[in-house]
């Protein structure tokens, strides 16, 4: 008498088990679905103004300390002087932040491109785009093509060079971290060390006292050192970019940022529209043809 009773609370349970678990199979799950996004993936829908950055309603960009002509103008990033300057607020415009939603950061050259979760959503400082930098972080279309060039003292045996064989036994410095740095090393492959300093202005206090025989950088900060920095130098040539794509700056973001599509597209526009390039007769019409050292 009590074997059928029992029989049927068994197999209604168990019917009700199989009910749940087909349940919980096919609802939806946000959170673990939330979890394997990227951090502020709404982002990627490029929203203007919405976008998922580090402070709500506001774009956090990151320089160097201090930040040198013609990139910047009297080290003062949010004054929007300068290429870059000019450029990040074109950008944040471009992303729907006007010019008082932009916030300033300072950040050493390394840092910026270093391992790690960044402070900042996007930093520009004249970093080149690179494989290995991609490693670490992620970068924006390219703003700007660059050149490498070199600089020495006027009446030295450096300022007298016409091609690389005539760098090779030359003492050359460079700031750390930089493409300027493997250019020595890549293309000059010089007979001694090259220097190495932690802050371009380092190279060209070691140029002004003789403790290197030519520095390199890019082309228009070349020309701003002649220019202002170092009277009595001058530039000796400009390197041919090495492969066949041209090297180029970009913005560096964090690794895997769900703004950085959001980032390339503003800069991709700003490129089709003309923008970029005003931007670099406005504050880089000084870095002209220099003599290319093959």
């Amino acid at each position: 008498m009590h074997l059928a009773p029992r029989a049927l609370r068994r197999a209604v349970a168990a019917a009700t088990i199989a009910l749940l678990a087909t349940a919980v199979g096919c609802a939806p799950q946000p959170e673990e679905k939330a979890a394997a996004s990227p951090s502020g993936s709404t982002g990627t829908t490029c929203a203007k103004g919405e976008l998922a950055t580090k402070a709500s309603g506001k774009l956090t960009i990151a320089t160097d300390e201090p930040a040198y002509e013609p990139w910047f103008k009297d080290d003062k990033p949010a004054n929007g002087k300068g290429f870059e300057s000019a450029v990040a607020y074109a950008v944040a415009q471009q992303l729907g932040y006007d010019k008082s939603a932009v916030v300033w950061q300072s950040v050493p050259f390394n840092k910026a491109f270093a391992p790690g979760v960044k402070t900042f959503d996007f930093d520009i400082n004249q970093v080149s785009i690179s494989a290995e930098r991609k490693k670490a972080v992620d970068f924006s279309s390219g703003y700007y093509d660059v050149r490498q060039a070199v600089i020495a003292l006027k009446g030295s045996k450096a300022a007298k060079a016409t091609s690389i064989a005539d760098l090779k036994n030359l003492k050359l410095g460079a700031q750390v971290g930089t493409t300027s740095l493997n250019y020595i090393s890549d293309v000059v492959k010089p007979s001694q060390e090259a220097a190495a300093f932690s802050k371009n202005d380092q190279a060209i206090s070691a140029l002004k006292n003789g403790q290197v025989d030519a520095i390199v950088t890019d082309l228009p900060t070349a020309f701003y050192v002649t220019a202002a920095q170092v009277p009595n130098a001058k530039i000796v040539g400009q390197f041919e970019n090495q492969g066949g794509t041209p090297e180029q700056f970009g913005l560096v973001l964090d690794k895997g940022s769900a703004l950085t599509s959001c980032v390339s597209s503003a800069v991709d526009a700003l490129r089709k529209d003309g923008t970029l390039a005003k931007l670099e007769k406005q504050w880089l019409s000084d870095a002209v043809d220099a003599p290319v050292l093959k």
